[in-house]
């Protein structure tokens, strides 16, 4: 069967592209008798129409790239569905990239995005967040731009100006920490992260300033870097219960960390949090379901991703957007502080 277009439909009505896709999409006003001729065709031959010949006429594919570092840590997955109830509404379609934090992958898919024609773009992960970005990959992402909105989440480039929401996650360990030593907690440890992330080193700061507020000391011995993973909270934490002079109360960068240490630490027989006070961040739905419950930091999620997806479709209709949202974190206290 010959396949029918949106061209064919407008050679048989005798009309242009543009007046066929008006009524497809009913976007402006056409004449009645014009377009009761146009539907008549489309209806003779059953046409379907699609997403690409649409964009032939919009020049918009209705599609937003959408790339993030590790499908496992909740904590994408809830943004990401925050962004896709907005995009739904507004109309998009979302691509899911798991990048896994590898910058040669981001590359591709950054690329094989571009060649999709996606409307717009939002990052999370990865090279956003990296201390000493490659001036390559920051480039890449600075041409990209010139030709697709981008919006980016809890992170940037360094040296140029991104459109950007995010969570004060600064704050929000000023809040957790401060929470710690309201409970009495003196001597208090920091888990997990990486040195060469961004986050980890802006937590790092607001920690280290809040205890030095509080006039508590600063001990570079319970600080301990690893990574954001479940896994690296358990090794971590058996460093600390080695200690002849461990802290009270830990923070850890997220939640995943948190539950690892947690793990470590009840397989051991300590009491949590009558022995060891532990605290996450992030707020995913695990920090509620463990027990004891985590205290944690609620980045808000869903609305971390559904503002981006709101900010990236005032870009695309090239209405003016505020360079950087943020979000204020909410302290989410329970069983395990």
């Amino acid at each position: 069967m010959e396949t029918i277009t949106v061209y064919d439909i407008a050679r048989e009505a005798n009309v242009s592209v543009a007046t066929v896709s008006r009524v497809l999409n009913d976007t402006a006003p056409v004449r009645e008798s014009t377009r009761q001729k146009i539907m008549a065709i489309i209806e003779k031959h059953k046409f379907q129409p699609n997403a690409l010949a649409r964009s032939l006429v919009n020049k918009k594919t209705g599609m937003i790239g959408v790339l993030f570092p590790d499908s496992s840590n909740m904590f994408f997955p809830e943004v990401f569905g925050g962004a896709e109830l907005a995009a739904q509404k507004l109309g998009y379609t979302l691509f899911l990239c798991n990048t896994f934090s590898d910058y040669s992958r981001e590359s591709e898919y950054l690329n094989l995005l571009c060649e999709r024609q996606v409307d717009g773009l939002i990052l999370m992960g990865g090279r956003i967040n990296a201390r000493h970005c490659p001036a390559s990959l920051v480039q890449e992402v600075v041409d990209i731009q010139r030709k697709i909105p981008i919006v980016m989440i809890n992170g940037t480039l360094p040296g140029y100006s991104f459109h950007r929401v995010k969570t004060d996650e600064y704050l929000g360990t000023k809040l957790i920490v401060q929470h710690l030593i309201d409970r009495g907690h003196r001597h208090i440890g920091f888990l997990g992260g990486s040195a060469a992330t961004t986050t980890t080193v802006e937590k790092l700061q607001a920690y280290q300033r809040t205890l030095e507020a509080n006039h508590l000391t600063y001990r570079k011995e319970w600080v301990h870097f690893g990574s954001f993973s479940k896994s690296c909270g358990q090794q971590l934490m058996e460093t600390f219960l080695a200690m002849s002079n461990r802290p009270t109360a830990i923070l850890c960068i997220n939640d995943y960390v948190a539950i690892g240490a947690m793990k470590t630490a009840l397989s051991r027989g300590i009491r949590i949090p009558e022995d060891i006070a532990i605290a996450g961040f992030d707020d995913t739905q695990l920090a509620s379901a463990m027990n004891p419950e985590l205290t944690t930091v609620s980045q808000q999620s869903e609305q971390l991703g559904r503002q981006a997806m709101l900010n990236l479709s005032k870009l695309i209709q090239k209405e003016k957007v505020k360079k950087v949202t943020v979000l204020a974190p909410n302290l989410m206290i329970r069983q395990s502080t």
